[in-house]
């Protein structure tokens, strides 16, 4: 829908390419971001309109996009958009937030006239920069066909996982597997230093099989480099975690592992690394403070 107007909020480190893919794509896009100067650093780049509020923002738009914070960074923003958009309006949260809230906001903007799809993204600002996305998606399937179009822009892979609220649920799994990834990882880069076997040494014999993986293959040689100043930081990540705990407590699931690489994440945070790279993980086995 080429057509259609676009309005993309929140131009932090993920949102920032996914907007101008669509601008590159061409499609109107308005942005809008709560630091303006990061907007307007984007309107720059890409051709576009800057909106000075979020209201402003979406009064007109079709597909309303958004990529914040946190759940109540969510709220904040969605009670301002259901509050201005326009009836038939497409509202898309990219963000990582819980399934209680993705589920609150698909009623709301029913309510409101309006359609609500929860898709949380998966591939880190590298993804998201060479518009190579994995996007999980909840909320109603006629919808998810409409918005295909627009979302496949940025992804590699779109996938409607069921009712709304699920693709929130779909990331949490997404995020429990990875951290166990590189939990496995992260011991065997260190039995491998002890023994003098290099880092390339190891992804280039074991990548290809049952042991490879995308953390293998693209974060091996920075662990071993102690190289952490990119990617997902571990803020982020036990944010993403609480979320999981959370669900999980409310189903009635036990998730041992992913609570035990929590509990280091926390004392990686503690010991400075807070806005480091998940992969610093591998930090866990030395005591050295940053």
């Amino acid at each position: 829908m080429p057509q259609a107007k676009i309005t993309f909020i929140g131009l932090g480190a993920m949102g920032y390419p996914m907007a101008g893919h669509l601008a590159n794509a061409g499609y109107p896009v308005t942005v809008y971001n709560r630091t303006a100067s990061k907007a307007e650093q984007w309107l720059s780049e890409y051709s576009g309109t800057l909106a000075t509020s979020p209201e402003e923002a979406v009064k007109n738009a079709d597909i309303i996009l958004t990529c914040v914070g946190n759940d109540n960074d969510v709220r904040e923003i969605y009670a301002k958009i259901l509050a201005s958009a326009k009836t038939g309006a497409t509202l898309i949260d990219h963000t990582t937030t819980s399934a209680i809230v993705a589920r609150e906001l698909y009623q709301k903007a029913k309510d409101k006239g309006m359609h609500f799809l929860d898709a949380p993204v998966s591939g880190g600002q590298a993804g998201a920069e060479n518009g190579v996305l994995t996007i999980m998606v909840g909320g109603d399937q006629a919808i998810f066909d409409a918005v295909l179009p627009v979302l496949n822009v940025y992804a590699k892979a779109c996938t409607r996982i069921g009712e709304a609220g699920q693709g929130q649920v779909l990331k949490m799994i997404n995020q429990i597997c990875f951290i166990g990834a590189l939990q496995g990882l992260s011991e065997a880069l260190t039995l491998a230093k002890a023994e003098g076997i290099d880092g390339k040494t190891v992804v280039d014999v074991l990548q290809h099989g049952a042991a490879g993986s995308w953390q293998m293959i693209n974060r091996s040689e920075t662990m071993m480099n102690n190289d952490f100043d990119f990617g997902f930081a571990v803020d982020w990540v036990r944010k993403d975690l609480a979320i999981c705990f959370e669900e999980a407590e409310k189903l009635g699931v036990e998730l041992p592992l992913a609570k035990q690489i929590d509990a280091r994440y926390k004392d990686l945070q503690e010991r400075g690394y807070a806005r480091a790279d998940t992969s610093v993980l591998i930090k866990q086995f030395d005591n050295e403070s940053r």
